[in-house]
């Protein structure tokens, strides 16, 4: 019993491990035949590749070759147009007041009254009282000095009286005869009380003076810089009370180039002639405004820095609201266009259209023509020249590589006028 059992098991151990060899057999020659395929068909994707590479470099047909129609370099010309055109020197410089003073009292006293508009900022009108010193000493120093007067009346009519005495009492003794000497008519007596009269008189008009000066005013409008006086406060004659400039005009000066000048007439410093204008522009207020004003003379000094000549520019009355535009304030930053005399015959030119400082390229008959200029002007933007350039002549503004006279040339665009822009 024992013998079969043993046997029975021996033979399905063998027969498991059988069948196990026969799966794992199965599954490579399963594997292999894939591998094999795929390999096979790589080879023919490989060798249909080639037969089609093969075929297409042998029948392959060159390219045409095209012939361009032209090949001359397309530029843009702008056609030009001589006229009269006025020339405008710019420059840039900071507002400053005409006029500015320091407020200072000349007598001292107590400050008994100040003007509300008295403070930094505030309008104050010509004549109108700034402040004010208390005036009560001075009026009494002027009744005192009319007292002085009327004595020194008194006792130049009392001399004047007694020299009548005596001239009566000289005709009684020495009829029909004159003293010889002037003391016998008083006359010495007499021009001594007509000085002391005087004296009077003018210690009257320093006491009257001095009351008047109580009150602090100034002839023309003014807006105040700075307040160092206040209400109650002891001033002595002399201190600076504050400090304010006048509404009436304010003045630029505007560095120029000495070659600038030559365009424009600077007027006398001692003339009051307005013959040449001038734009001021300035933002404020994140808007830009413009206002009028003149030239009015040069500084009278050379920059020994920049070796540059300052011109004044004057702006009257710029404060004022008729123009619906703000006040032009001292220290503003501003641009000034100065209208100067007028080129006769001129051609404006563009800045990129000058090549080598004074030469330009011409455009004629679709050619490209190398003419020297005679540039008697140049300016931020343009250059301006005479007796070079024709009216409807063809300038190129487009940058070329290399250039030659008479190279064939295509116009691109045929724009308006410089002077038309």
């Amino acid at each position: 019993m024992i013998n079969k059992q043993q046997t029975k098991e021996t033979a399905a151990k063998l027969l498991s491990q059988s069948r196990i060899r026969m799966a794992k057999s199965y599954d490579k020659t399963k594997t292999y035949a894939i591998n094999h395929r795929q390999l096979s068909i790589s080879i023919g994707i490989i060798l249909l590749g080639i037969v089609i590479t093969i075929i297409m470099v042998k029948f392959k047909r060159p390219p045409k070759r095209l012939r361009p129609d032209n090949v001359a370099p397309l530029v843009k010309i702008v056609q030009l147009k001589k006229e009269n055109i006025q020339m405008v020197v710019s420059g840039f410089g900071t507002v400053q007041p005409k006029v500015q003073v320091q407020i200072s009292p000349q007598i001292s006293g107590k400050v008994v009254s100040i003007n509300p508009q008295f403070k930094t900022g505030g309008f104050i009108a010509a004549e109108e009282e700034l402040i004010q010193i208390d005036p009560r000493d001075y009026a009494l120093a002027v009744r005192q000095a009319e007292a002085l007067v009327a004595e020194a009346a008194v006792k130049l009519d009392m001399e004047k009286a007694e020299a009548e005495v005596a001239v009566a009492e000289w005709q009684q003794l020495h009829p029909g005869t004159q003293p010889s000497s002037a003391l016998v008519l008083r006359t010495p007596q007499i021009r001594q009380a007509k000085a002391q009269l005087e004296s009077a008189k003018a210690k009257l008009a320093t006491a009257e003076l001095n009351l008047e000066r109580t009150r602090l005013s100034l002839p023309i409008d003014v807006i105040i810089i700075s307040q160092k006086v206040d209400l109650g406060q002891y001033v002595m004659a002399g201190t600076i009370a504050g400090t304010a400039y006048g509404t009436d005009a304010v003045e630029i000066e505007v560095p120029l180039q000495d070659e600038d000048l030559a365009w424009f007439d600077i007027p006398d410093n001692n003339s009051a002639a307005e013959t040449v204008s001038a734009e001021v522009k300035a933002k404020f207020a994140g808007k830009h405004h413009t206002w009028q004003g003149f030239v009015k003379r040069t500084t009278g000094q050379v920059n020994t820095s920049s070796r540059l000549i300052s011109v004044v520019i004057e702006v009257k009355e710029p404060f004022s609201k008729t123009q619906n535009r703000p006040p032009l304030l001292p220290g503003i930053f501003v641009e000034v266009f100065i209208k100067g005399n007028i080129l006769k015959d001129a051609v404006r030119l563009p800045r990129d259209a000058v090549r080598n400082r004074n030469e330009a390229w011409l455009f004629d008959k679709d050619r490209l023509h190398i003419k020297l200029l005679n540039i008697v002007r140049t300016d931020r933007d343009y250059l301006y020249t005479v007796d070079c350039l024709e009216d409807g002549d063809e300038i190129i503004t487009s940058s070329l590589d290399a250039v030659t006279e008479g190279m064939s040339v295509r116009a691109r665009k045929i724009t308006e006028s410089l002077n038309d822009e």
